[in-house]
């Protein structure tokens, strides 16, 4: 990912700045020795990631006027505690075991608990402290939104976006449980639980809020842009999420091969596969698609089915018409050049990342 535009470079760091000062005050006194797991947890969690939330943001008010104060890293950098939220409490539904190349929370919370030869259940601990953990950085996302120090008309403006952002995510949560509990999908319905769950709290509303940060209302033309560019761009970031789920390299996206095959993710990719699938091969997915003991050589089955139906060069397709597609929507819209620029690079990034 190239910074030149997209000032990666100055935002990364200042979004780190911003998150460290913040959770740093965070934890109650009178408990520090308690409450280490769960800062630590938080840390590590928060350490990761590529900042392209914040960076929507950043740019969605810069596009709309905006000047470069600290103020602004501040509000952009609450959507990663958003962001850690939902990665713990995504990792206890799907009981993934690893998140960005290290044990996921409810794992690590799982382990302390054999460690210390605690009473109970270490899974349930594990479970339930993940859980907590998860809606502390939920509180955490909007404490630090609320407390910015960005305009209280400007915050105010904003505040609707902001609260409908967070119910899509967790309507799209559930959207995705519904999925996989129903056992068969559509590319349509797919599509849904994808943008509710991903998409849209992704890129969407992320630079819908910079946008009315800036403007201080909801005009159309930024309706139009988020619609526009930033619904194609979270649908396709998704689409590449659905890809590098089977076919990722672990040392690069920090999960184990085929990982979403063994959770049984009812993806777009999956739901093409299944679409185009002879009726051995459809059968065959279906058998072997959510049991978490799939080894290598049924990850390499899937693979294979998934490539020779076609359905991974057609999501790859997907991926570029939508780019394309939502490129020519930022390119008419009144952003300045310099956000149009930044916005441009960050569609790409965001939809040829290998994490």
């Amino acid at each position: 990912m190239t910074t030149d535009a997209a000032r990666m470079d100055v935002l990364r760091p200042q979004v780190e700045r911003s998150l460290a000062e913040f959770v740093e005050r965070k934890l109650p006194a009178g408990g520090e020795a308690a409450f280490a797991p769960l800062r630590r947890a938080a840390d590590e969690l928060l350490s990761g990631g590529k900042r392209l939330r914040p960076a929507f943001c950043y740019w969605g008010w810069f596009g709309a006027g905006g000047s470069d104060v600290p103020e602004i890293f501040t509000a952009a950098a609450s959507l990663e505690l958003l962001q850690a939220s939902a990665l713990v409490h995504d990792d206890v539904m799907d009981k993934s075991d690893m998140r960005r190349g290290m044990p996921a929370a409810h794992r690590r919370f799982e382990a302390m608990h054999e460690q210390s030869r605690w009473h109970g259940s270490a899974q349930q601990f594990g479970e339930g402290a993940a859980i907590l953990l998860g809606n502390l950085l939920l509180i955490w996302s909007g404490e630090m939104w609320r407390t910015s120090g960005m305009p209280a008309a400007s915050l105010e403006a904003a505040q609707p976006v902001h609260d409908h952002m967070r119910t899509e995510l967790m309507c799209g949560q559930y959207l995705d449980l519904l999925e996989q509990a129903n056992g068969e999908n559509t590319f349509e319905s797919a599509l849904r639980v994808a943008l509710f769950k991903s998409g849209k709290y992704s890129v969407e509303q992320p630079l819908r809020l910079g946008l009315v940060l800036a403007g201080g209302k909801r005009a159309p033309w930024m309706d139009e842009l988020c619609t526009g560019y930033g619904t194609r761009v979270g649908i396709a970031f998704q689409l590449r999420d659905d890809i590098l789920g089977v076919f990722g390299d672990p040392a690069q996206t920090g999960k184990p091969a085929g990982d979403d095959l063994r959770e049984g993710k009812r993806t777009m990719l999956v739901a093409r596969t299944l679409a185009a699938a002879s009726p051995a091969d459809a059968q065959t997915v279906r058998r072997l698609l959510g049991d978490p003991d799939l080894d290598e050589a049924g990850v390499a089955t899937l693979r294979g089915i998934i490539t020779d139906t076609g359905a991974l060069r057609e999501c790859e397709n997907l991926i570029g018409d939508y780019l394309s597609q939502a490129l020519s929507a930022l390119n008419e819209s009144p952003v300045t050049a310099e956000a149009r620029s930044a916005l441009t690079e960050l569609a790409i990034a965001a939809t040829s990342r290998k994490t």
